[in-house]
């Protein structure tokens, strides 16, 4: 696929919250380190998380223990390395207990003061291609200070709240809001979580839910609707990204026809990749 596509430089992906909560948890962009047409630029303040990260990745990446934020002084509220929810603003008390198991996972077992940077800040990182976040409701204000390093980005996954865990947390909707108006549009949810509301416990199993939505991983992508106005080269970084991170072929060849319509591939790309999807290899290939 990449060969099919010859891209001129590396994928700059980052991962801001990068930590291994899941053991058996694979980052939609592996696919792309592994096949070394991407760089890794990989985020988290909380040290604790850094060690499973250099041994995931190794030299494959570049590992920062900064947080970004607004790039003021904070308040990090400290919660166990395995709950995930360590975090820069104040866990809900009233949140927490709403959900069976949250008032364990969100506890909060001390507090530090930090320093943190804003990402349009940090000359060490490119511009960025695709970025993932999952750092516990800070995601809004890391990408409004961030607009300058995301302005060649084209494919965003973040966690979105359906009922916020945090004091001033920004909702699904300020997020998707934001995003609509910096051009992207929602492509897919790569997880829909819900959680059983306390003290209900189905089948003796607390993280058993009924309907409640809790939280979502979803992709926001550059507005393929405004694809002609792009470079080349971020057509192509998004149809390897769709094709590798997210299976999403129908979305791949709308991109290959505009880059063989425009004559940045040859005219029988679209059907070479179509071909090359029968492969039992496809999204390896």
């Amino acid at each position: 696929m990449d060969k099919l596509l010859e891209l001129a430089s590396n994928i700059e992906v980052m991962d801001v919250g990068a930590a291994f909560i899941a053991p058996d948890e694979i980052p939609p962009y592996e696919a792309l380190i592994e096949r070394g047409i991407a760089r890794l630029h990989a985020f988290d303040g909380d040290v604790r998380q850094t060690r499973k990260i250099t041994e995931r990745y190794g030299a494959s990446a570049r590992i920062c223990s900064d947080f970004l934020f607004d790039g003021t002084k904070q308040t990090v509220y400290v919660a166990h390395p395995d709950s995930g929810m360590t975090s820069l603003l104040k866990p809900r008390d009233e949140a927490l207990k709403f959900f069976n198991g949250f008032e364990q996972f969100g506890a909060v077992n001390s507090t530090e003061s930090v320093d943190t940077k804003r990402l349009d800040d940090l000359d060490s990182v490119p511009n960025i291609d695709m970025l993932k976040m999952d750092i516990q409701g800070a995601e809004l204000t890391v990408l409004k200070n961030g607009v300058k390093k995301l302005s060649n980005c084209v494919a965003v996954q973040l966690e979105v709240p359906y009922v916020c865990l945090y004091h001033d947390q920004p909702t699904f909707g300020e997020i998707d809001v934001w995003m609509r108006d910096h051009g992207y549009v929602p492509h897919c949810f790569v997880d829909v979580k819900r959680w059983s509301i306390a003290p209900t416990v189905r089948n003796n199993d607390f993280r058993s839910p009924f309907n409640q939505l809790l939280e979502s991983d979803i992709v926001y992508i550059k507005d393929p609707l405004t694809s002609k106005n792009w470079e080349a080269e971020e057509l192509k970084k998004l149809a390897v990204i769709s094709h590798y991170c997210f299976q999403s072929v129908d979305l791949c060849v709308y991109l290959i026809i505009e880059l063989a319509n425009r004559g940045a591939l040859h005219s029988d790309a679209p059907d070479e990749y179509c071909r090359m999807l029968n492969s039992t290899n496809a999204f390896r290939a």
